[in-house]
């Protein structure tokens, strides 16, 4: 037996060894980018906003389309999307949850020539407002809508 475990480690080390040398397990390639932790420890929607704008005034606009339920009968998997391909030169998108402890949920940052859309789900732990910041331009646009979490999903 000791000699079967030992040809087994040592292929297994040995395969490992030329999938490393060979660039397939290198590490770097599934890191993310920096992760702006200051923003998702912010305990504030402005604090947040700051965090990952360097500003937190912002202008409502008409051409953000919001689409979140107004009862979301489990706050744990809330559908949100935020629509913005009306919008030229999107740079980024932040969707907030006003109340919950750390209202920044997921910042999205696109390219040059992308459409503005996000499609996410979001945890929210009562009823509170779903905000939607997009970056365009040089500008923070935002929408909002409440969203009403039902505890046991009565619906009511």
């Amino acid at each position: 037996m000791k000699r079967r475990s030992f040809l087994k480690n040592t292929l297994a080390t040995g395969a490992a060894a030329v999938a490393v040398n060979a660039g397939l397990l290198t590490p770097s390639t599934v890191l993310a980018a920096d992760w702006n932790s200051k923003a998702f420890s912010a305990k504030t929607t402005d604090d947040a906003l700051s965090s990952v704008f360097g500003s937190a005034s912002t202008a409502d606009s008409g051409d953000i389309k919001l689409k979140a339920p107004a009862i979301a009968e489990n706050g744990a998997v809330t559908p949100v999307t935020v629509d913005a391909s009306g919008i030229d030169g999107v740079e980024s998108i932040a969707i907030l949850a006003s109340k919950n402890p750390m209202p920044l949920a997921c910042e999205y940052t696109f390219g040059a020539g992308a459409v503005g859309y996000v499609s996410t789900r979001i945890k929210m732990g009562q009823t509170m407002n779903v905000i939607a910041v997009v970056k365009a331009g040089g500008k923070l646009l935002k929408a909002e809508q409440e969203v009403k979490v039902t505890i046991g999903g009565c619906g009511g």
